[in-house]
């Protein structure tokens, strides 16, 4: 047959490849019927996905596409424009007080010690290129995998960033042309930056940029400034171990600065050392030497910053943080929950800081230079007979005080110890040292909480020896009194009965909300309401507090910033505030009645203001190591520690005494010329029938008690000998001496318990106060003041 096709001339065409495949697919579909479907479906699938892919695309691009377009646009515009001045310049800010005056200018060193990339040791380049960037060479600015794991932990942690993976010029792209808000917009346009700057510039460039601008701590721009600084001496005359020293320090100039955190810093460059000695960059020999060298620090010239310059940039940093949206936070769910925060907080704190060197800012303040004078002097006349130094040539007995504006909310002077011409570390004690409050932060956590759950002043309470309880000063206990007078005199029993019924976690709940910043787990116990804290309380915190009393139980932040706006004139910083309710308004009414009594007739008696309505509660602790007085009128509330930096004791030593008198002394100036206001407000009274009071009052005999409160002073907690333990408690339970601190960098140790405060005021050979010429309450027998002994 095929032979005849042929022979009629009919010949078949070879099948095409298009026509072999269709038949084939024919086939496979006919065989399995299930997988040609499986496939159909699947070609289905892609088509959709890719559908879905566009669509997302298109809203990316509607949502974020243009802002995107906008950044890079900015960056170009940022780059082109920039000259090598761009990378010198600095803008000094200015301080100004209440009056509108300048008290300070903020500028760093930058321009005085710029340095030409020729002129810095290699040693220095090696050292920042393998700790900061090891890819600086080979990448365009951005070090693609870096960002890569850098979404990667953003995705993991919800949108919060939490690695940087800034390269050298992204990190020089942030300082110079970017503020400190941590989002996605700034880390898009800080890569938009770092490409164009890669263009414009070379890399060696890019390098003198970056070691002259980045920030060294203590105001110190540049690796110069730097050297200079802390070790008295140029760049070039640095040993490998110094050079790796200072190179440490960018990364996050508040964990390891050079001065405070010492230890940090070393902890650091022997990182640096050891990734210098892997990356070849020095010997085995050299790593060695400069590893076991000992840093010592020479600082020859110091600029020391005055306390309300410290206190300046310490509020002026956190106004800049929480317009950049950080939110601070004082309560944790766990230790690594707090340690992020620490990190994310010392981070921001730390650029924040540095923008004040250089940003131009004007800073408007709260502060009062008159009242920051008075407060001063105030201190410094209480305590001149004290000349015991240490051996930086610093006072061991010293003080801090805080004076806040009842107006306003704003400190209106602060003082961080006492003054003197010495070389050394500001330590602004007044916000920066916790001390043990003493009986001084009863009305805080016991009284006026017990006050908005149904108690009142005139309430009956029996101040008696019971088990498990502390014991008074004077081992007095008075039977029935007023609550009224367990306040006046500081009673310990009564306190730790009514803390008790509250429960420490309601009483330390008006801390938490007055943003307390060392409370500790371990002071959720009775013995937190006697001043027994594990970490204890800044003087800033304590005249916040008492101010909210004051102010009908509203917190407000205290600060001195009102405002902050670039140099023209464009607000950065608003005076707007956040303040809200802790007390109860009536409840504040009456803790303030009551602490009028204590100035009057009370542990704190002949402090009261002349003319003016004064409130007020001393403090003492174990041994006498801290005294405390906080008090207000209606115009201004202060608070006063006393005390040394290392705890010891202070003969002499309670809250009417050293405290009370630069109280006394500065108050009284500072109200000279205002109007006389007499009283308070009134509060309602809460009380119950007025016969059913009489019948209770009938019970007590008002001889006695006076005898017995001036006797009964306040108390102390013996080595716990009459403390007995709840069924889940031990006396260690209250105090973890592993967690205590002083003062940020003190060492730890066990904290002190009020002892109570005594009436008494030493004459002048004392250098305080003398007791005001009323007469004295009579005692037991012989109608004597007795002063209260050391230990009972």
């Amino acid at each position: 047959m095929n032979n005849d096709n042929r022979k009629n001339g009919e010949t078949k065409s070879p099948k095409t490849k298009k026509q072999l495949k269709r038949e084939k697919a024919i086939k496979f579909r006919k065989k399995h019927p299930i997988l040609h479907h499986m496939k159909f479906a699947l070609k289905i699938l892609c088509l959709v996905l890719l559908i879905v892919v566009l669509i997302l695309i298109l809203l990316f691009y509607n949502k974020y596409g243009k802002r995107i377009l906008q950044l890079q646009s900015e960056a170009r515009t940022y780059v082109s424009e920039s000259t090598l001045d761009t990378f010198r310049a600095t803008e000094t800010s200015i301080v100004y007080g209440a009056n509108g005056k300048v008290i300070s200018e903020l500028k760093g060193e930058k321009n005085l010690y710029y340095m030409e990339y020729s002129e810095i040791p290699q040693q220095v380049v090696d050292a920042f290129i393998t700790i900061e960037d090891k890819n600086f060479l080979k990448h365009n600015g951005v070090d693609l995998k870096a960002n890569v794991r850098a979404v990667v932990e953003l995705v993991k942690n919800r949108g919060a960033i939490k690695q940087g993976a800034s390269t050298i010029t992204q990190q020089l792209s942030r300082n110079i042309f970017l503020t400190h808000t941590v989002s996605w917009e700034r880390k898009i346009e800080e890569i938009f930056i770092a490409t164009e700057l890669e263009k414009k510039y070379e890399k060696w460039q890019i390098l003198e940029f970056y070691i002259n601008n980045i920030y060294y701590a203590n105001g110190y721009y540049g690796i110069q400034a730097a050297s200079e600084g802390y070790f008295n001496k140029e760049v070039d005359k640095l040993t490998l171990s110094e050079v790796a020293f200072l190179c440490a320090i960018p990364n996050n100039p508040t964990v390891f600065d050079p001065v405070d955190e010492y230890d940090n810093t070393i902890t650091r460059r022997n990182r640096i050392l050891r990734q210098m000695n892997e990356d070849g960059k020095i010997s085995d020999a050299e790593y060695q030497e400069a590893y076991n060298q000992e840093i010592v620090l020479d600082r020859k010239k110091i600029n020391k910053k005055d306390y309300v310059e410290t206190y300046v940039n310490y509020c002026a940093t956190r106004a800049l943080m929480q317009e950049h949206g950080f939110t601070f936070r004082y309560e944790f769910e766990s230790d690594e929950d707090a340690a992020d925060y620490k990190e994310r907080y010392s981070t921001l704190y730390s650029e924040c800081q540095q923008s004040l060197f250089r940003a131009g800012y004007r800073i408007y303040t709260s502060i009062n230079m008159t009242q920051q004078k008075l407060l001063q002097n105030s201190v410094d006349e209480a305590l001149a007979q004290f000349t015991e130094v240490t051996d930086d040539g610093v006072y061991k007995l010293q003080s801090s005080a805080v004076c806040i504006d009842n107006e306003t909310g704003y400190v209106v002077a602060i003082v961080g110890g006492r003054k003197q011409k010495s070389a050394g570390y500001t330590l602004n004690r007044a916000y920066q040292s916790y001390r043990q409050p003493g009986s001084a932060v009863k009305p805080l956590i016991v009284y006026t909480p017990a006050l908005e759950v149904g108690h009142y002043p005139e309430e009956i309470v029996i101040d008696e020896k019971f088990e498990g309880g502390p014991s008074n000063s004077n081992g007095v206990y008075s039977g029935k009194i007023t609550l009224r007078k367990a306040v006046e005199q500081s009673k310990n029993t009564i306190a730790w009965k009514l803390f008790e019924e509250i429960t420490p976690t309601v009483g330390l709940r008006y801390l938490q909300r007055m943003n307390f910043a060392k409370l500790d787990k371990n002071d959720y116990f009775p013995a937190a309401s006697l001043g027994g804290f594990t970490n204890g309380v800044s003087s800033v915190e304590m005249a916040s507090a008492y101010a909210t009393l004051e102010n009908d139980g509203i917190y407000r932040e205290p600060t001195c910033i009102v405002k902050i706006t670039d140099a023209e004139g464009r607000v950065i910083v608003g005076s707007d505030r956040s303040d809200y309710q802790v007390y109860d308004k009536n409840s504040a009414r009456m803790m303030s009645d009551i602490l009028t009594g204590v100035v009057k007739y009370g542990t704190g008696k002949g402090l009261s203001i002349p003319g003016m309505a004064t409130a007020g509660k001393t403090g003492t602790t174990n041994e006498k190591k801290d005294g405390w007085f906080v008090g207000y009128t209606p115009y201004y509330t202060t608070s006063v520690w006393v005390g040394y930096d290392m705890p010891q004791k202070l003969e002499g030593l309670m809250g009417s005494t050293y405290p009370g008198q630069i109280w006394y002394s500065f108050m009284t100036k500072i109200h000279e010329g205002l109007e006389s206001i007499a009283t308070f407000p009134e509060y309602v009274d809460t009380s119950p029938k007025e016969d059913i009071v009489q019948e209770e009052l009938e019970d007590i005999d008002l001889d006695d008690e006076e005898d017995n409160i001036e006797d009964g002073q306040g108390g102390v907690i013996n080595e716990f000998d009459n403390v007995t333990p709840s069924d889940d408690q031990t006396p260690d339970d209250y105090y973890d001496d592993d967690d205590y601190q002083d003062t940020p960098d003190d060492d730890m140790e066990i904290p002190d318990i009020d002892d109570g405060d005594d009436a008494i005021v030493p004459d002048d050979d004392d250098g305080a106060i003398d007791e005001p010429d009323d007469t004295p309450l009579p005692d037991d027998d012989d109608n004597e003041i007795d002063e209260a002994t050391e230990n009972t």
